[in-house]
Formats: C-alpha cells, structure tokens, sequence
C-alpha cells in the first residue's frame, strides 16, 4: 500500500543529497537510491561512466516471460543559483507544497517510482514481467554519461520504457527533433571609416539568421506540437567598433516536427551563407531525431487507464523541449515520458511539487505496474518518423 508519510520521508532525503549539475557528481544521491532499492530484495547495480557520476540500477524479477518495462527517472538537478528564499536542500512545506530544488525535475518523480516499488515489494505482488528501474545521471547535461551510454552498451534492453520526468499526470506520446549548431563566419578587416574597403562578418551573419527566420514555413502539421523553431542563443563578433568585423560566430537550436529532417534546414543554411561569402563553417554540436508513437499504443492506454483511477484527467501532449524519450527510438524500444511535478516549476527558483500530486502519481504507477500486460498483437512497435 502507497505510504504517504513514507513517500514524504523519502523526499526529503533526496532533496537533501546535493546532486547539481553542473559541476555534476550524483554519486550521494545514488547511493541512497540504490540502497533503497537493495532493502526491498531488488538485484541492484551502480555504474559509472566518469568518476562520482553514478547510475542505479535496480531489477524486480516478474514472472516466466520475457518482457520487460523501464522505469527512468534522473538524479541530477540543475543548479540551484542564487534567488533561493529558503535552503534549496532542506524541504519547506507551505500547504499542499513541497519546496526544494528537484522537487518537480526530478526527485519528486523518483521519489514517487521509489514508494510504487516499494508498495508492490511490501504487498507481495509478482509481476508478470521483470521491471528495471534506471535512477541516471547527467540528464541536465545531455545524457552522455547516464542514459544514452546505458542503451548503447546494452547494459539495459527494456521490451517497452517509461521515461518519469514529466509534470502534472501529462503522457509525452511525440516531441520535436533538435538541431544545435555554430556557424563562424569570416570577413576581412578594414578602417571603420572605409568599410568598403573591408567585409563585414557581423553583416553577412545578419543577412543570414533572417534568411533563416523566412524558412520556417512548415507545410506539416502536428496536433501536439507547435511548428518548427530556430532561435539564435549566442552571437559574437568583431574587435573593435572603429575596425571592420573579420569574424563574427552564432549559435541556434533549431526544433522540427516528426516526418522532418535536419537535412533540409542544413541545405537552407549552406545555400544562404553560399549567397553572401565562400568563407564559412558549420560546426553542429547535438543533434536528436523527432519521436513519436502511436497515442492508441498499449503503453499509452494502459498508462492513461492508471491515471484516471488514481481520480487524475489524463492529458496526452507533445514535447517542445528534448526527453529522453527520443534516445529509445534507435532501439526500437517504444516509449512515453510522464511524471507528477508541477508544470513550470522546473529549473526555476523555489522550485516546488505538490505532495498530493507525489502521492496519486505513486498510486498511478502502483497500478500501472500490477496491471500492465504487454502487448504481443501490437508488437510494442513504435511509430517511424
């Protein structure tokens, strides 16, 4: 049965345990988790892929079968910064709310995986499947040295997953692809009195990011997503206000639709730089497919069927942003991302969760798990974009 005070207690110790990413070490954290975990009898394992930056896994043996369900919350935060009101590591209760950095992203969804284990464990429930919990690291920072080492290595080959790092009882079913990259451009210097004499980087760069605004005519539509997006994050350039710019460098993240390529906005970019110089480099830093499923896929239904047990309106949405839910496509390994935190609180100041959200997300992952049957009709195949 989901213990609410066990839930509450469990909170706290994780938000006490500094996991802050950047500078990154999750290996307090992960500890507690694993020994969790060891306590209720699960076979559990940590691993690391950089010194002090930890993963936990954890495995509930089911039944016969051969299937198996990921549960993937993440145990780096993102640093607290300086506009903290309280102590962003001891937990402050004002009402309903629970105050403490990670509450919502993510340790208040780790913590509510850790009761549902716990509460199955205690009632002597036998799964039909094996159930594999991964508590990872580094997710604030991409994954390289949590999730997607974990998937690459084989070190996990879950039948289907279930990705908790997602905020009010929303079911993530499609999110955009991304795209980030530098482009350096180069000019030649001059006198700032004669810049006819000279080629101005700074200028070309300008031609170019609103040649790239005017590209984002999308002719795809997508009932959960907005259309694509570039946004320029950096730009710098030049010397000195009286000399002619010879270099100037921007940065952008570009997010695209399901059924698009990066490709094509690549081909945008070369053709619109090759107007204005020859004297360029593109220089792309990450890059994620778009994701999507079948919102009427198993995983989806079953996991909504749980959610309005628990009293709670499902709502099945898209991503704007990158989960790690995109890292499972590759594998073929279908996925949904959800979680119980309090939508717009993540990486802000006084980051906070509802308690009652923490507790009904507990009990709709309790029933989630005693009652999810996998699919063999279906074949737990995702959707190709």
């Amino acid at each position: 049965m989901v213990d609410k005070k066990r839930l509450f207690n469990t909170i706290k110790r994780l938000i006490a345990l500094d996991s802050q990413n950047p500078p990154g070490n999750e290996e307090k954290v992960a500890d507690f988790v694993n020994t969790y975990f060891k306590k209720l009898g699960l076979k559990t394992e940590t691993l690391h892929f950089k010194k002090k930056r930890d993963n936990v896994l954890a495995v509930l043996k089911g039944g016969a079968g051969r299937n198996s369900l990921l549960l993937t919350p993440h145990l780096d935060t993102v640093p607290a910064g300086k506009n903290w009101r309280s102590d962003p590591f001891t937990v402050k209760v004002a009402g309903d709310r629970l105050y403490g950095l990670g509450a919502t992203d993510c340790k208040g969804n780790l913590a509510s995986c850790m009761e549902a284990v716990n509460s199955i464990v205690e009632d002597g429930i036998r799964l039909d499947y094996d159930l594999i919990i991964a508590a990872t690291a580094d997710e604030e920072a991409g994954s390289s040295l949590g999730l997607i080492p974990l998937l690459e290595r084989g070190l996990i080959k879950p039948t289907a997953a279930l990705v908790l790092d997602a905020d009010d009882f929303e079911i993530v079913v499609t999110q955009k692809g991304l795209l980030h990259l530098k482009v350096c451009i180069r000019g030649r210097k001059a006198h700032g009195a004669y810049p006819w004499l000279g080629v101005n980087a700074i200028d070309i760069a300008a031609k170019v990011i609103l040649d790239l605004k005017k590209h984002l005519h999308c002719r795809l539509k997508n009932k959960y997503l907005r259309n694509p997006t570039v946004n320029i994050g950096t730009i710098n350039g030049g010397d000195k206000v009286n000399v002619v710019s010879d270099w100037c460098e921007f940065s952008l993240d570009y997010r695209f639709l399901p059924g698009m390529s990066e490709k094509e906005f690549l081909a945008a970019l070369r053709k619109s730089l090759n107007k204005y110089t020859k004297n360029f480099k593109i220089e792309i830093q990450s890059l994620q497919a778009p994701y999507n499923i079948d919102p009427a896929h198993h995983l989806v239904r079953g996991l909504a069927g749980a959610i309005k047990e628990a009293g709670v309106k499902p709502r099945i949405t898209g991503s704007e942003g990158a989960t790690v839910i995109t890292f499972f496509q590759s594998k073929g390994i279908p996925a949904v991302a959800t979680g119980f935190g309090r939508e717009g609180c993540a990486h802000i100041a006084d980051e906070y969760a509802h308690l009652s959200s923490l507790y009904n997300g507990a009990l709709v992952l309790e029933s989630f798990l005693r009652k999810y049957e996998f699919d063999s009709a279906n074949k737990e195949k995702i959707w190709k974009c």
